[in-house]
């Protein structure tokens, strides 16, 4: 019923910069708030950054000054950038979105497959 496709993954040097979407597509009413998460080799996925429809955006501490989430309501679409990027920022990053679906019209949590983001040193 609904998609999110993330992009925009790939191998940076440390200091480097990338810019991930997480398009949304599917039976969509509206979308509440997407964000990004992140996980390294374990079991722990940690919340990197998050965003209201109304633009309203957090951050995890380790990601302040160096991140922005940002997004297109038009486009269903979220986007984050990460500048100076360090070693440890080296994840698979996931996108989530709370959708409000047509056909049920009930919210839906929903996660994308996740993109690989490597910061070598």
């Amino acid at each position: 019923q609904v998609q999110l496709v993330e992009s925009g993954g790939g191998l940076v040097q440390a200091g480097g910069s990338l810019r991930l979407s997480c398009a949304a597509s599917g039976s969509i009413f509206s979308i509440n708030a997407m964000g990004w998460y992140r996980q390294a080799p374990g079991p722990q996925r940690e919340l990197v950054a998050t965003i209201t429809s109304g633009g309203s955006t957090t951050y995890a501490d380790s990601v302040k000054g160096r991140f922005t989430i940002s997004r297109d309501n038009a486009k269903n679409t979220a986007y984050l950038q990460m500048n100076s990027l360090k070693p440890e920022d080296t994840a698979v990053y996931y996108c989530n979105a709370t959708v409000l679906v047509v056909a049920t019209k009930r919210y839906l949590e929903v996660w994308g497959q996740g993109t690989l983001v490597t910061v070598s040193s």
